[in-house]
């Protein structure tokens, strides 16, 4: 069966999931035809996503000219199923977080990628997010397009869903994806109850190439690793603090912060103002191969996130046998269990977070093994990559 995957952004780093899927469904025997908005030029560290990169047709690519001239086809081809679209994207515009000229470029986005679903034959697109390129997808249905799904990851989703119009999104919706129990409640709050039925639950799914590498034994040495973008919704300003609390004990600790992003300048300010230079180092952007090192390199990995759907890091930690220290929300609680797999602790709580630090320090190697083994059984029972490709294989069959 063919079908079509729409993404903002595609392919990148924080987005290795959506590859993997793609790749699962393909070995499930699908043929996907790979549809992003941007993404062409930027620079990529792994060779999968160069590859990836290549099989992907660009919206915005040809600029302009070429949306325009995508518009005009449309409008002359389909004129009554473009008025319609045209009407639905204003009434979005009129009440989003977004201007209305970007609903109007959302709909000569969905203009762009009409015919070339109909040139390769897809019979369902579906998106990643549900935002923009769910907009997009909706749209597409309007003009004549196939039927369209979407998942949705959270938290964006979650904070705004009026302004994203994530019940009409649902309503026209072939089907919906979760990540979590969690994001499937949370879409039932704002889904009609008639759609209920709609919203489904696929985890993220676990590469067995990124795990399937040699056992390593937990370092004696007192590292951890947290795995992110450096912003504010991971916590790592208060990771900082409590990190700042365990050294003011003579505790020794070595943090790595593996990742880059736009509170990078504060943070290294803070680790400046804390005295912490010797005891929190910044990776800056790194690929898969090195955020796995990073990961066998650590005792365990820490992520004190306020906001999340389901992290990805948090699989691939406890895929390596690494116990998770991270906090009580979202849908991290369905995978980690405190005291089995690694710690959980409250959100934006810097003493409860230096505790589990100092817990997790003190622990013996052996016993961080135990916590990390149970955590590899648990994370390949959940999410093992060509498992949850076959749940939402079944529900395209049933859809297309």
């Amino acid at each position: 069966m063919k079908i079509a995957y729409l993404v903002n952004q595609y392919p990148k780093i924080s987005h290795s999931f959506i590859r993997r899927e793609i790749l699962a469904l393909e070995r499930q025997g699908y043929e996907v035809q790979r549809l992003a908005m941007r993404g062409w030029g930027d620079e990529l560290r792994d060779e999968e996503d160069v590859r990836e990169r290549a099989l992907t047709r660009y919206v915005l690519q040809d600029g302009a000219l070429a949306m325009g001239l995508a518009v005009m086809r449309m409008a002359m081809k389909r004129p009554g199923r473009f008025m319609k679209a045209l009407a639905l994207a204003c009434k979005i515009g009129l009440r989003s977080d977004r201007p209305l000229p970007l609903h109007l470029i959302y709909l000569a986005e969905a203009c762009r990628i009409v015919p070339w679903m109909a040139e390769h034959g897809a019979r369902h697109l579906h998106a990643h997010f549900g935002t923009n390129s769910a907009e997009v997808a909706m749209l597409a249905g309007m003009l004549g397009g196939p039927a369209y799904s979407f998942t949705v990851h959270g938290p964006e989703e979650f904070d705004k869903p009026e302004r994203l119009w994530l019940a009409e999104k649902i309503r026209r919706s072939a089907f919906v994806v979760a990540v979590s129990s969690f994001g499937r409640s949370q879409l039932f709050r704002w889904a009609a109850y008639a759609d209920w039925p709609k919203v489904q639950v696929v985890h993220c799914g676990i590469d067995p190439g990124f795990h399937a590498v040699p056992v390593r034994r937990i370092p004696a040495a007192p590292r951890l690793v947290c795995v992110g973008r450096l912003c504010e919704q991971k916590g790592q300003m208060l990771l900082v603090r409590a990190v700042q609390a365990v050294v003011a004990k003579g505790i020794p600790i070595h943090l790595v912060l593996a990742g880059d992003g736009e509170m990078r300048g504060a943070i290294e300010a803070l680790i400046k103002e804390c005295a912490l230079e010797d005891h929190i180092s910044i990776t800056g952007w790194i690929n898969g191969d090195q955020v796995r090192e990073e990961m066998l390199s650590a005792r365990a990995m820490v992520l004190p996130s306020f906001a999340e759907g389901l992290p990805v890091v948090v699989m691939e930690a406890m895929a390596l046998r690494r116990p998770v220290l991270t906090t009580y929300i979202a849908g991290i609680p369905e995978l980690v269990r405190h005291g089995e797999t690694g710690w959980l602790f409250p959100a934006g709580d810097v003493a409860e977070l230096a505790k589990v630090l100092e817990d997790c320090l003190a622990a013996s190697p052996e016993q961080l093994e135990t916590m990390g083994e149970a955590g590899y059984q648990r994370v390949l029972a959940r999410h093992a990559v060509d498992t949850e490709a076959a749940k939402l294989a079944r529900l395209l069959n049933i859809t297309c």
